[in-house]
């Protein structure tokens, strides 16, 4: 897999991945409270048309309908004994589908958090952690998936854990936090800490980075911390399109294929080498992120004004590697 990674970036200098799960899902009936992971099995052609329409917008890797597919999310649906066979399942349907394309395509088995919190703030111990992330992987692996992408953690500890389960079920993999919280994740992780824990590993990412948050903007400074200490693993870069606003009673988030086009270049030019959206990205997103990316070949590293003019103001201040934590109003910006 290394190989694979290294070849696609070698050859036109950047991954695309795809965009969102969720709101893909919602737009196609998905109901808020539900499961995503038993779509799998109830509507198996819906999560084809998912992964198919990012394929055919132009990603060259998609992640599994698998996120919340451990036993401790699943349990709040009375499923945690399903873990292993709902993410086996997402896999598979995902390899029936790359059997529709002549390209190379890369399927990414989805893990995200069990939701609980770990010891000493919570009940969750490492060992059991481990326990849960190795039995939703090895169903993933079991399914065909070529790489693991553990994502949107918030706490070293969770992370690690799930790094672990990668190592012990021998997988590839590559993980992202998500820092939605004045630079920081939730728990307080900088992107410079994030890149020291990662070096720290005795099993190394084949690829690292951050996705979710609260807006590109954000998202890209969290970037510029990455590159700027020097790790030379390939970065990721999978941003929300745009900041989520309530319209009509729904979430809508505000960014057009036109912004997140410019953010897929002002990513490469941040230095990640695999570009993708999150939340509210759609395949018109990923179409319009291929043209972009396709017309990058040397990145001219922007800085953080340059980032402001191009794809909106920050959240806060500051990116939290300098101790500062005080937030600022986003404000609505013409795009």
């Amino acid at each position: 897999m290394d190989n694979i990674l290294e070849k696609k970036i070698s050859s036109q200098g950047w991954i695309l991945a795809d965009g969102a799960t969720g709101t893909n899902l919602f737009n196609m009936g998905l109901q808020s409270g539900d499961a995503p992971e038993f779509w799998n099995l109830e509507f198996p052609e819906k999560i084809k048309k998912l992964y198919r329409d990012s394929i055919e917008a132009g990603s060259d890797l998609f992640l599994t309908n698998s996120f919340g597919g451990n036993s401790s999310r699943l349990a709040l649906h009375n499923a945690a004994n399903r873990a292993s066979e709902l993410s086996r399942i997402s896999a598979e349907l995902g390899i029936e589908v790359k059997r529709e394309f002549d390209r190379d395509v890369i399927m990414a088995g989805s893990v995200g958090p069990t939701g609980e919190l770990m010891d000493p703030l919570g009940p969750l111990t490492f060992e059991r952690a481990v326990q849960i992330f190795v039995e939703q992987i090895s169903g993933l692996k079991e399914g065909g998936v070529d790489l693991v992408w553990i994502e949107t953690m918030s706490a070293e500890e969770e992370f690690r854990a799930a790094a672990e389960a990668a190592k012990i079920v021998d997988i590839p993999w590559i993980g992202t936090m998500s820092f939605d919280t004045s630079g920081r994740t939730m728990m307080g992780i900088t992107s410079v800490n994030f890149v020291r824990m990662v070096e720290s590993l005795s099993e190394q990412p084949i690829a690292f980075g951050a996705n979710c948050g609260v807006g590109a903007s954000d998202l890209l400074r969290t970037v510029l911390g990455f590159h700027k200490t020097g790790n030379i693993l390939p970065i990721v870069a999978k941003g929300n399109a745009g900041i989520p606003r309530f319209v009509s009673g729904k979430i809508h988030y505000d960014g057009t294929p036109e912004l997140m086009a410019k953010y897929a270049k002002m990513a490469f030019n941040c230095g990640a080498k695999i570009i993708g959206g999150c939340c509210g990205t759609t395949p018109d997103h990923i179409k319009a992120m291929r043209l972009s990316l396709e017309g990058c070949s040397h990145p001219v590293m922007p800085n953080l004004d340059d980032i402001c003019a191009n794809i909106g103001p920050f959240s806060s201040e500051s990116d939290g590697t300098d101790g500062t934590k005080k937030r600022t109003r986003i404000r609505r910006v013409a795009r």
